[in-house]
């Protein structure tokens, strides 16, 4: 099936009886089981930690998108990341990308670092830096492409036979580009994770994250540690992303062309120094994105000129319809600085190697009128 139509059917079957078409909200904390413990018979729902009919649907939706076979929904994208890495053991040493979520940085540096795993930060836009870095205790790789903020990319199929010669599982954080334009599994990775709080959902009204792999044993491991810790996503949660996914396709096509669109206006503009979007031809990557990916989706980073923080801040305020505020991927128009939001964990001196200064800002291009965004991002600028 193609993507619109999985997006639309996959695991959303009409309910037996009376034939509706939309999953229902399955409310539930247990379930009457008609088998006992010894006797002949499955027991396919013992307890809603465990498993839930609107979460399975979605389970099975976001597995189809990726081209995967098995899926895991959680509580948010943080908890999917923490499952990831809980994968391994104390001891075992994981690769990260250096320029992550700081989220992600936050949990394993000042978290699971306690624990007993043990972490290099990496550019992962460097295959040989990431090959490198490969230990005997190497047993996960994780990075984002495009990363947040600095939008560089991973060549997905070089890290994975990195990773696959390592020994080590390679996971994919896709959350920027979703598999309408990008799908890791079909370039070698083995796991591929989504906050489905932003495009996978679209609307600003869930908080959640899902994984996605090919083989069954690992998702029997990813379930084991699902269903121990418990992070899981609730009935309503599930049903509301399920519900984003139907129009998944439609509106990742229209961020695309906005952001293509603004990307290149912003390029041109003179209150502007820098613009890092993958679809540039001045982007350093773009080759490689163009090969990868099959759009670049509505995620901007771009310096103030000045590059400083009064004049993002004075750009920020001046802004009418751009709402300042954590997050993306809505079909609102969201923008943040991130040195003072999204990346605020992340030390100053690890900020300014990777590029991450005060006056860059970060732009998640909804669906308003193209016009409306211009002239918002226009008088903004005119406060420089």
């Amino acid at each position: 099936m193609g993507i619109a139509t999985d997006a639309i059917h996959a695991g959303c079957d009409p309910v037996p009886g009376h034939g509706a078409i939309m999953t229902p909200i399955h409310a539930t904390s247990t379930y009457v089981q008609t088998v006992q413990e010894g006797e002949p018979g499955e027991v396919p729902y013992d307890y809603a930690r465990t498993i839930n009919p609107t979460r399975s649907a979605l389970e099975t939706n976001i597995a189809a998108l990726e081209a995967g076979t098995h899926g895991r929904a959680f509580a948010s994208g943080m908890a999917a990341i923490d499952a990831i890495a809980r994968l391994c053991s104390a001891g075992d040493h994981v690769i990260c990308g250096a320029n992550v979520y700081g989220g992600t940085y936050r949990l394993f540096s000042q978290v699971l670092a306690r624990q007993g795993l043990e972490f290099s930060f990496v550019d992962s836009s460097d295959p040989e830096a990431l090959k490198s870095a490969v230990r005997d205790e190497t047993k996960l790789i994780h990075v984002e492409t495009p990363t947040n903020p600095m939008m560089q990319l991973t060549d997905i199929p070089a890290v994975a036979a990195i990773a696959k010669d390592a020994g080590a599982l390679l996971c994919v954080d896709n959350t920027f580009m979703s598999p309408v334009f990008q799908r890791p599994l079909e370039l070698g990775a083995d796991i591929v994770v989504h906050s489905t709080t932003k495009f996978i959902n679209g609307h600003s009204d869930s908080i959640g994250g899902a994984l996605a792999v090919k083989d069954a044993e690992l998702d029997a491991r990813l379930g084991f540690l699902q269903k121990s810790a418990g992070a899981i996503l609730s009935p309503f949660d599930s049903f509301l992303v399920l519900r984003g996914i139907k129009t998944l396709v439609v509106r990742m096509r229209a961020h695309d062309a906005a952001g293509r669109e603004l990307a290149g206006w912003l390029n041109e503009h003179d209150k502007v120094d820098a613009v890092l979007y993958p679809g540039l031809p001045s982007h350093p990557q773009h080759e490689l994105a163009k090969t990868q990916m099959s759009g670049f989706g509505a995620m901007i980073s771009f310096v103030i000129q000045g590059d400083d923080l009064q004049a993002a801040r004075r750009f920020l305020k001046a802004l009418k319809i751009c709402a300042l505020a954590e997050s993306l991927g809505g079909v609102e128009t969201l923008i943040s600085h991130p040195a003072t939001m999204t990346h605020a964990s992340v030390p100053a001196e690890d900020r300014a190697k990777l590029g991450l200064s005060d006056g860059l800002v970060r732009i998640s291009v909804g669906l308003e009128d193209l016009e409306d965004l211009r002239d918002d991002l226009e008088q903004g600028l005119a406060a420089v």
